[in-house]
């Protein structure tokens, strides 16, 4: 009985503690207030215009407060971590004619009325030791990735666009449809695990509903806030329970964690990376406004685009930006040092202008002040290189031919990329 009285006061407390927690630590001017920056700011520069001219002060005073200012105009507030419990559904250990070990693990973090993350991870079995892991979010559920049937279909809202996608639910017809997509065999035989979910799991990309996490850490009847996060918060949060499961399973290794993802959740890797310093690379492919494009940029999407066709992706304040993107206290490329000294890869299609490669290239260089300050280097390039040809430094760019898409030949410039900044995993030349 006790016992059952405890979980009843648990269950009442611990979303007043998660909102509590995720609140914001200070107030910020309000939008109308904020100068205007025509340029990039610069990432040394605090709010109170001091200039941070040492690694001390960025990781004790301008770091802390880019990771709030991000939380407060644009992402959301994201809550504290939470305990995660893993079950291990199925193993074959014979995947991809024995090259590898594919299994599917159910996380739980919360009440059993709480979404779970159903996460693939397909191991090499040939390794001398842990290995690197690929880890980020999909968009047509891990039954697409790998032909095999024992893979669990979602159940939960789906794309309606996507293969094999009926009456917005999957069926077995999308399964393997996109393999080529991710492109697992090529990650096996480099040497490389690679982890992935269906974003949906977290949060279906949905603008007119959240049935994902978001409102199991709101007390009932209790009202939105201009600075609750948004779906491509959420997702981050998501990522970082994965890396929770990944960084203590033995066969991987937990210092060679390499957050990915694609467009969305291009945008989603390079948070996630950028909050979570056990993320040891971060591959925002494609990523666009709101993650690796600049949002003062006149090229492609805008903020209030958008804001427009995807208002639950950030906070309600970040929409006070729409029509003065100017007045924002910091750019992408302030998202991009909070991953410094890490690597990070911002890789790119010519013909997919909207998410405006060029300007791109000009974050990169923009955060080469934070990287350089701690010693990290930065881009060793002072204009965009000719396609195919990738800048390999600790901020690397690479651009190809083609459209926004995500393919085989993109993941091996990934591998090439990891091989570089994290070494190649053992027993591979």
């Amino acid at each position: 009985m006790q016992r059952t009285h405890l979980f009843l006061v648990l269950a009442l407390i611990l979303p007043l503690l998660a909102a509590l927690a995720a609140a914001p630590a200070r107030k910020f001017p309000a939008v109308a207030d904020l100068p205007a920056h025509t340029e990039l700011p610069d990432p040394l520069v605090m709010l109170n215009g001091k200039r941070v001219t040492t690694k001390e002060q960025w990781i004790k005073d301008r770091r802390p407060e880019l990771k709030e200012l991000f939380q407060y105009y644009m992402y959301g507030y994201l809550p504290p971590p939470r305990k995660v419990e893993s079950t291990t559904r199925w193993v074959n250990k014979r995947a991809f004619d024995g090259k590898a070990t594919l299994k599917e693990i159910t996380l739980s973090f919360g009440p059993a009325e709480m979404p779970k993350i159903h996460l693939l991870l397909v191991v090499p079995n040939k390794r001398k030791g842990p290995v690197p892991v690929f880890v980020g979010l999909n968009f047509c559920g891990n039954h697409a990735l790998v032909k095999d049937p024992t893979i669990r279909l979602p159940t939960v809202w789906m794309y309606p666009n996507h293969p094999g996608v009926k009456n917005n639910r999957a069926t077995d017809e999308g399964r393997g449809a996109e393999i080529d997509v991710w492109s697992i065999e090529q990650s096996i035989d480099r040497g490389y695990a690679v982890a992935t979910f269906y974003d949906g799991d977290v949060d279906p990309d949905r603008p007119d509903t959240r049935d994902g996490i978001q409102p199991h850490f709101r007390l009932e009847g209790e009202k939105p806030d201009p600075h609750d996060w948004g779906t491509i918060a959420a997702w981050a949060w998501g990522l970082h329970r994965a890396v929770d499961y990944l960084v203590k399973d033995r066969d991987l290794d937990k210092d060679r964690v390499i957050a990915v993802g694609h467009s969305r959740l291009g945008k989603t890797a390079l948070l996630a990376a950028a909050f979570d310093e056990r993320i040891a690379l971060a591959i925002p492919h494609q990523a666009g406004c709101g993650g690796t494009a600049p949002s003062r940029g006149k090229v492609g999407e805008s903020v209030k685009r958008i804001n427009t066709s995807f208002p639950h992706w950030f906070d309600a304040t970040f929409k006070e930006f729409n029509d003065h993107p100017e007045k924002l206290p910091f750019d992408q490329h302030c998202l991009v040092a909070l991953c410094a000294p890490r690597a990070v890869l911002f890789s790119n299609a010519v013909e997919d202008t909207w998410a405006n490669p060029e300007g791109q290239f000009q974050v990169l260089k923009a955060a080469e002040p934070v990287y350089r300050l701690l010693g990290a280097g930065g881009l060793d390039a002072d204009k965009m290189p000719p396609n195919n040809k990738l800048i390999a430094s600790t901020l690397g760019y690479y651009i190809r031919p083609g459209k926004h898409s995500m393919t085989k030949d993109d993941w091996k410039v990934f591998l090439d990329f990891a091989d570089k900044h994290l070494g190649k995993p053992s027993g591979k030349e």
